[in-house]
């Protein structure tokens, strides 16, 4: 039998994955058989012929888990499963079965056992099993995982304690992520304060840091369905700061910050030529991250074979610049198992920020 943990969080992007995947590194450590589990996996990926989670893919593929991928996500939801449900085309219980039957297998042949809920506490309502009652029905210790502030981190946390509360579910901790650095022990000082009535501890984990809050180039690529032509390398270059290159060549230079990744219309040659020249020094290399091209015009012969030789990286987009920024803007970035850099940049923040250790303590 495992220890075991349950990862819950007040709500969808506050660092849930990225809080698994830190505990699966760090317990690896000090167990020799870690397991991981995402019993509900509202994002269908196919993968070696099957579907499963996108998150629970990432974590096989990382810590070469493959094998056990039909347990790590045992049930994926599919488009139209909700009605289904409803209507009973779908069982609620056989469904609850299948997740309780998969923790109970992963549970016998590991040490710890990684199980993570999806969204927030009261997710998978409607198939019968949502995440309050998982963690009661295996009798796992919760860690619930929010993100930065002090009243919405409050105010989120006792609204999901709530259900966990009625389910009769032990809520062990309470972990903050996306924690301004400066603030740091201001934050959790007080966030102490607020929970201890509760009796429920504080734990603190990442301070907010933008690389692992934005997307790299291949995730912008992803969300647009649009072809990347860059490298491995470059395709995990992640992006800080997306500029519109509306003004003149000139002005869109002196505006570059960072990491910008540039939108420049297919008709804006001098531009395309300017960026794709200036890709090549030193002093620029750093703040220009690539290219998106919308429009449906094509680009010259003669600029084509300016971009393809600077070896910048870039996309053709068929929609309007403001399109493509609105759809960017929209997006929130999440881990792919091709991220690897990312992933390496948690693995490593998660030596300095997560006390393994004390959480472990927490499940005694």
């Amino acid at each position: 039998m495992a220890r075991r943990i349950f990862i819950a969080a007040t709500g969808m992007n506050s660092g849930k994955t990225t809080t698994s995947l830190s505990l699966m590194h760090m317990a690896k450590k000090k167990y020799s058989r870690v397991g991981f589990i995402k019993p509900i996996g509202p994002k269908p990926v196919m993968f070696n012929g099957m579907v499963a989670d996108k998150d629970a893919i990432v974590i096989a593929r990382y810590f070469d888990l493959v094998g056990d991928l039909s347990l790590m996500s045992p049930f994926v939801l599919q488009q139209g499963d909700t009605r289904r449900i409803m209507d009973g085309v779908l069982n609620r219980d056989e469904i609850s079965r299948r997740m309780l039957d998969a923790i109970a297998e992963l549970d016998a042949k590991n040490d710890f056992l990684i199980i993570e809920g999806a969204g927030h506490t009261g997710v998978g309502t409607l198939l019968g099993c949502n995440n309050a009652r998982i963690a009661r029905e295996t009798k796992s210790p919760v860690l619930m995982v929010t993100g930065g502030g002090l009243g919405n981190v409050v105010d989120a946390a006792q609204v999901n304690l709530a259900l966990f509360q009625k389910e009769r579910a032990e809520v062990r901790a309470i972990l903050v992520n996306k924690i301004m650095p400066e603030k740091r022990e201001q934050t959790l000082k007080y966030l102490d304060m607020a929970f201890a009535d509760e009796g429920i501890p504080v734990v603190g984990g990442f301070n907010y840091h933008p690389i692992l809050a934005n997307p790299t180039i291949r995730r912008i690529a992803n969300v647009l369905d649009i072809k990347l032509r860059a490298t491995e390398e470059q395709a995990q270059h992640i992006i800080h700061n997306v500029q519109i290159g509306a003004a003149s060549a000139q002005r869109v230079v002196e505006l570059l910050e960072e990491s910008t990744l540039l939108i420049v219309n297919s008709s804006r040659d001098e531009l395309l030529v300017t960026i794709s020249n200036l890709y090549q020094l030193d002093e620029y290399h750093d703040k220009i991250a690539g290219i998106i091209i919308p429009g449906i015009g094509a680009i010259s012969h003669i600029t084509q074979k300016i971009i393809d030789s600077s070896g910048i990286p870039y996309m053709r987009a068929g929609r309007t610049s403001s399109a493509v920024f609105e759809i960017i803007r929209d997006d929130v970035s999440k881990l792919t198992a091709e991220d690897t850099h990312k992933i390496r940049l948690i693995t490593d923040l998660a030596e300095k920020r997560f006390d393994f250790d004390a959480i472990d303590a927490l499940l005694d």
